[in-house]
Formats: C-alpha cells, structure tokens, sequence
C-alpha cells in the first residue's frame, strides 16, 4: 500500500515522512465526529494546524514488518532533522555529541546559561512512542527547554524497537543517570520529557525505588504516554478530536504492542501509571483540553497526589497532543516551557523544604 507523502499531515512521531510502505496494513476507517468549530479561544497558530490537520491519515499507518517500521523511522527521521536544521541557532543553543554509562547522548547547553543553574542539569528523553525520532530528530524538546528554561540539558538516545523492546529505553535512561549521580547532587537535577519521554521519566523513577537508587530533584512529564493500553476516558473522548495522535487504534497500539514486546501493559515500567507514586520528587504535569493523553496525565496527577507528592498540572486550551513542542513559536508553547522552567526553579535544590500541603480527603 503506498501513501501520498503530501497528505501524511501531523500525525505522532512525524509519520509524514512514509512515502511507500508495500506490506504496511491501514487501521479500520472510523466513523468521524461531527465537525467541531475552530476553538476562538487558541491562537492563530493553533488555529492554523488544526485546519492543516484536518484530513490528517498518519495515524492509520500500521506496519506489519520491523522492516516497515524501520523505513518508517528512516523517512521521518530525515524529515525532522531537514526541517530543524535551523533550531540550534534560532534558539540559541550549542549541541554536542557523547557517551554516557555507555549510551549515546546530546548535551544542549545555551549560549547564555545563567549563572545560578551553572551547577544544575535537566535530563531530558525524547517522544515518539519508543520507535521513532532516533539522534537529533529527537532535540526538539530538549532545545526549547534548553533555550526558554535556561538549562544545560542531557538528551539520552535511548535504543528502540523493533530492534530493541522492552525494557532497553528503561535500561539506558537507568545507566544515564547512575553514571550523572556520581558526580552531580541529584538533588540538583531534574528530569523531563514529553509524550513517550514522560513515560520514561516516571519509569525510571519507578525502577530507581525499585533498587534503592537515589532520585532527582524534579520532574516535569509532559502529556505522559503513561499507560500503553487503551484505557482512559479520553484514548475515547479525544478519538478525532486530537488532530496529532487520532487515535488509538492504529500506529500508537501498533507501537505499544512492539514495545512491550508480549509483556503485561500494565507493568510499571511500560505503563508507569500502575506503580506505586509514594516518594516521589515534586512533579510538573502538562496536557491539553484536545489531548488523547490528557485521561493518562489526569490519572498521574491523581496518583501523585494521593501519595501527597507535590504536583502541578498546566492543562491548555485546545492543545492536541504535544503540540507545544510542534508550534514552538505559539503562545501555548511559551508558556507551557515557562509553566516548568518556573517549577524547575523553584523546586531544584530548593533551600526551602516543599512539601504538599497534604492527601486529598
């Protein structure tokens, strides 16, 4: 089956870029929602891609093959790193290549790094439902929060599927941050990431109590794809509202499946949603109102306060799915990278004690 790049619109992980993908299966049709009117309340650029969205078919592609999948990822990747080629100098930030506990990584540094977060770190993992935006498709997050939070950021490269399941990413985010922990207050470092990169950072979280492993400072998950199987109000209510993801049914329980690799989606490690939050370091939580994932931040933010964890919770007016990080220009995208920047300042080695002000009764 072949697919018109030009109509490969939006869409998770950049899907735009599959051309022709002879054995790829497309998802069932279903029946689309009654129109919604363009939200008067978004920007102009949200606006915008909403409208550029609307017949957007990325997310019924559902490779039958790892082979698929891997010309899939080889296709959006080159696209992404085409299109943010100009993203270092635009927001003002160095990239540099390295190895760390043996993992590849990106360090974004800013070119005016203030002096009080000299001794402070952001460690960053990128989206793209544990297959796609491989090296330095995988920046976008991490250059923004590097540029508008004024933090030197660590981007982990993490291993993917097909070739690597469950549980590489989570192995690899371990050994990143065993080996900053030596050297660094942990206390002094905080852990990010959006969509599938939020699920890793409660992952890890998960497996670092697991073992006894000391914990960062803060975290921010944005719209965390923190439980991999089709359960959630809003994996319903969202479906054809959010112009990014869609749906479920398609190339997202495509790749949950491939990820997890015949293993029980509700594992704390691939559905971080299940674990237990007690202990947690104070967390910044983002979504939007348009959010397949916004039923999956809520249950989070739930969780989290429950244990009485300090928690945040930025949710934005007609926001899809990440699309803070996809307008990074827009209104909505400045402030959802100002909302944890101000948490990341206020809670990363704070010389105050936070606590939350207690269980809700």
């Amino acid at each position: 089956m072949s697919f018109d790049r030009r109509k490969l619109l939006g869409g998770f992980a950049a899907l735009a870029g599959a051309a022709s993908l002879p054995s790829v299966a497309k998802a069932e049709d279903a029946p689309c929602r009654p129109a919604f009117p363009l939200p008067q309340t978004a920007s102009p650029e949200l606006r915008a891609l909403i409208v550029e969205r609307k017949n957007n078919v990325a997310w019924k592609i559902k490779p039958r093959t790892a082979e698929d999948w891997r010309a899939i990822v080889k296709a959006s990747t080159e696209q992404i790193i085409k299109r943010d080629a100009a993203w270092p100098e635009k927001f003002g930030v160095a990239i540099r290549e390295d190895k760390i506990g043996g993992v590849p990584v990106f360090w974004i540094t800013p070119n005016a790094l203030p002096p009080e977060n000299h001794d402070k770190l952001l460690l960053n993992f990128h989206g793209g439902a544990y297959v796609y935006a491989p090296g330095r498709a995988g920046l976008e997050d991490a250059i923004l929060m590097a540029s508008r939070g004024g933090y030197r950021v660590v981007s982990v490269d993490y291993r993917m599927a097909p070739d690597f399941p469950y549980p590489a990413a989570i192995d690899d985010a371990e050994a990143v941050w065993c080996e900053l922990i030596k050297t660094m207050n942990p206390k002094k470092i905080g852990v990010f990431g959006t969509s599938t990169g939020g699920g890793i950072t409660l992952a890890l979280i998960h497996r670092c109590k697991a073992k006894g492993i000391k914990l960062p400072g803060a975290l921010w998950a944005g719209t965390p794809w923190s439980d991999l199987g089709k359960v959630g109000d809003s994996y319903f209510t969202n479906e054809f509202v959010d112009t990014g993801l869609v749906s479920y049914d398609g190339s997202l329980g495509a790749a949950a499946e491939l990820y997890a690799g015949g293993k029980s989606l509700t594992d704390p490690e691939i559905s971080p949603v299940y674990g237990d939050f007690a202990g947690f370091p104070p967390t910044h939580l983002t979504t939007g109102t348009r959010d397949l994932f916004l039923s999956l931040t809520v249950r989070v933010h739930r969780k989290l306060r429950d244990a009485g964890v300090l928690t945040d919770l930025t949710v934005i007016e007609a926001l899809s799915h990440a699309d803070y990080a996809a307008l990074p220009d827009s209104p909505e995208s400045k402030q959802v990278y100002g909302d944890a920047k101000a948490f990341f300042d206020k809670t990363l080695a704070s010389k105050k004690k936070i606590k939350h002000p207690g269980k809700d009764k």
